[in-house]
């Protein structure tokens, strides 16, 4: 079977000449259909770069994306917008919603967006709300609801379209530990029954445990890979701590 997503070789620079610095160095993995990957590693190690390239929203220096059988990194602008809205799904640590817009129309937007026939989006976004728990809050506005509501609604948003790969940047930091775990089990749940394949990029070894593998980064190279197999989350996690320690990642500002 083909890996869902495909990494070749990438590389990322910024600068020119004596100014020239390296955020992502020959980075090559893959990740398949159904898989829930972490990206962890020191501040300024090159996360939330890998993360844009691999989500389209920033260009690789060089080097290939393969998400199914399209070289994302080798799109032109119109074909790249395209590709984007139809397969790809994006939950920020920024919630992005629209004030003026009830829960459900912010959820409703991407499939208005995509022409999706109007009974079909009434069972998506029933479906999806439910599945985040936020069923009972459709008819609010955002300023109604709290910013762990708030972040239920925009992975709702990012989900409802069925996205080949859901990217998240940090999408626990903005919330208490409640929420963060309120969260973390949706994503886990729907990673499970839907087999939805997620890659989130978090400092957060809390956040990490959901996971099923850790990429580790560290001065915009690859550095390690763990994998939770038949570890408890709370094994999983004493694990990520002792790799994070050794590489000099973020340990103390877990949750």
């Amino acid at each position: 079977m083909q890996p869902l997503l495909k990494v070749n070789n990438v590389n990322k620079t910024y600068g020119k000449g004596t100014q020239v610095f390296k955020a992502l160095q020959n980075i090559s993995f893959t990740v398949d259909e159904g898989e829930f990957i972490g990206v962890m590693g020191p501040s300024g190690a090159g996360k939330s770069t890998l993360l844009n390239v691999l989500a389209t929203i920033d260009n690789p220096t060089s080097g290939d994306i393969f998400i199914g059988s399209d070289n994302v990194a080798k799109m032109k602008d119109k074909a790249l917008a395209d590709f984007r809205r139809d397969h790809l799904g994006f939950i920020f640590q920024d919630y992005n919603l629209l004030d003026s817009l009830t829960v459900r129309e912010n959820i409703v937007l991407p499939l208005a967006i995509a022409k999706t026939p109007v009974k079909e989006i009434d069972e998506r976004v029933n479906r999806i709300a439910e599945t985040f728990g936020i069923k009972d809050l459709l008819s609010k506005y955002p300023y109604q609801i709290s910013g762990g509501q708030k972040q239920r609604t925009a992975s709702s948003r990012a989900l409802v379209t069925t996205p080949k790969i859901i990217f998240a940047d940090e999408p626990t930091g903005a919330l208490d530990s409640k929420s963060a775990t309120d969260l973390l089990e949706s994503l886990s749940r729907l990673n499970e029954t839907e087999q939805s394949t997620i890659m989130m990029v978090t400092h957060d070894a809390y956040a990490a445990s959901f996971c099923q593998r850790i990429i580790f980064i560290q001065d915009g190279k690859l550095s390690k890979e763990v994998m939770r197999g038949t570890q408890t989350r709370k094994q999983f996690f004493q694990q990520i701590l002792q790799v994070l320690a050794s590489i000099g990642g973020e340990v103390n500002d877990v949750i």
